[in-house]
């Protein structure tokens, strides 16, 4: 998948969650949007607003996520001494159920998939032909010293 193939699958999935009804709406980014933007009003109507904590896995999870609140114009914040992938934010119940949440998987799940398929390229032309996963062995047997086992997990190493 090249770059513009990936672009273009995003604004698909938007279109989705913002209940797209023609196949020329997926260039109507604005217009998914703008359907997005009136569902989270109806829902703070019907539903208001709660403080959620979000934790993602890693910090590009956080930025997709952090530029999807901002997109419907949801204040992303986190307080002091909070972990730099913990996301804060005042989102009704309902919003999060039904379009955030799903919305911002379908995005993680796709930009990862792209994510890997680009290492995986770069890694077997730059470095090894075979990027495969290191091999399982059984572990082996501890050694008792006296009262208490000792097991080297660097040897040589500092």
């Amino acid at each position: 998948m090249d770059e513009s193939t990936l672009i273009d699958k995003l604004r698909r999935i938007e279109s989705l969650y913002a209940g797209a009804t023609t196949p020329g709406e997926k260039d109507a980014a604005d217009r998914a949007r703008q359907r997005i933007l009136g569902r989270l009003a109806q829902s703070k109507r019907i539903d208001p607003p709660v403080e959620y904590h979000f934790s993602m896995g890693d910090m590009w999870s956080r930025k997709v996520f952090v530029a999807l609140l901002r997109r419907y114009d949801i204040t992303p914040y986190r307080y002091k001494r909070q972990r730099h992938t913990t996301v804060m934010a005042r989102v009704p119940q309902t919003f999060v159920d039904e379009t955030l949440w799903p919305e911002f998987q379908e995005f993680s799940n796709t930009l990862e998939q792209y994510l890997s398929e680009v290492t995986e390229r770069v890694v077997s032309a730059v470095l090894h032909e075979d990027s495969s996963d290191a091999e399982v062995v059984p572990q082996p047997r501890q050694l008792s010293f006296g009262a208490q086992d000792t097991v080297v997990d660097n040897p040589g190493g500092e």
